[in-house]
């Protein structure tokens, strides 16, 4: 649809605390939004509807481009680091390659997907199939030798120290994250800044994961993901349910037609002949169709028009 309805737009707004009166105060209240929504991108991101901590923690939809002494970046910033070492949740690089927060209860479907199986050594079956970089494998076995290491000293021992190395250090330092095998830890004043994360291997980190994420078949894990994303998202266009996930189309489709024909999600037909489906919770259903049908344009009244009189026939009666 070219817009979506106001109920559905103020229930997201709701939702993703972005109501002044319903906005963060506290690391707190952080934590239970993450536990809340499953799932949160850490600011928001053009192009990506989900919610996200800074507008939660402002109160508004606020983009990113208001500026960095914005006091919302700053609370943001600062709980992120604060919670670092506190376990709360998943936070790293992980949908659409974004920072991520994700609950500790939806972590293992994730992890489900991504291909790990709790073995520190499967790295080599994937780099000897050419799924992982050269330099995303010097990082992981500099912090499978060392432990956790601050990412000035991670470059020293994985050796892409060198300042022409900078950039292919920083984008497997992201693909290890997008597949869920390192995620920093800790902040070290290290470097010129004095300040660079600490990353240290997810399995390492939670070491109980791999055997949380082992007992959940890859649709189940779809499913439990994609029907969060929906119910944060109140509802959402079928075609593009899962653009926001990075997820394949197909994969997508197989997923939501499950959850339909189970009746976890239902599909609402829009006003409008030619418009995209969308998709909602069972629970949202009834609401998601009368915010649509508040916009369905009144019915044209029936024209009346004067009959004309019947032209006579030739030589018939009159």
């Amino acid at each position: 649809m070219n817009s979506l309805p106001r109920e559905i737009l103020r229930l997201r707004d709701q939702i993703w605390r972005r109501r002044r009166e319903l906005r963060l105060r506290t690391p707190a209240d952080a934590r239970r939004f993450v536990k809340e929504v499953g799932f949160s991108l850490f600011w928001p991101t053009h192009g990506v509807e989900m919610p996200n901590l800074l507008q939660a923690i402002a109160g508004n939809a606020r983009p990113l481009s208001t500026g960095y002494d914005d006091p919302a970046i700053g609370r943001s910033w600062n709980w992120k680091d604060e919670s670092l070492d506190k376990r709360w949740w998943y936070y790293g690089k992980l949908l659409r390659k974004r920072a991520t927060l994700v609950s500790l209860d939806l972590l293992p479907a994730f992890y489900a997907l991504s291909g790990n199986y709790g073995d520190p050594q499967d790295y080599l079956i994937e780099y000897q199939e050419g799924r992982l970089s050269a330099e995303a494998k010097a990082i992981y076995e500099a912090l499978l030798e060392n432990g956790p290491l601050d990412a000035v000293r991670l470059r020293q021992e994985s050796h892409l120290a060198a300042a022409q190395a900078k950039t292919r250090f920083d984008r497997a330092l992201v693909e290890l994250q997008a597949d869920l095998k390192v995620l920093p830890t800790g902040v070290a004043e290290a470097g010129a800044w004095r300040y660079a994360f600490v990353y240290d291997l997810v399995e390492r980190w939670f070491p109980r994961l791999p055997e949380q994420a082992r007992s959940i078949p890859t649709r189940i894990a779809r499913e439990r993901i994609l029907a969060r994303h929906v119910k944060h998202l109140v509802a959402v266009d079928r075609r593009h349910a899962g653009s926001a996930l990075g997820w394949r189309p197909a994969d997508v489709e197989s997923a939501l037609q499950a959850m339909i024909e189970s009746g976890l999600l239902v599909e609402v037909a829009p006003p409008q002949d030619g418009q995209p489906i969308l998709i909602t919770t069972r629970a949202r259903g009834r609401v998601v169709r009368a915010a649509l049908a508040a916009r369905r344009p009144p019915a044209a009244a029936p024209s009346r028009r004067r009959a004309r009189p019947r032209p006579r026939r030739a030589g018939g009666a009159s």
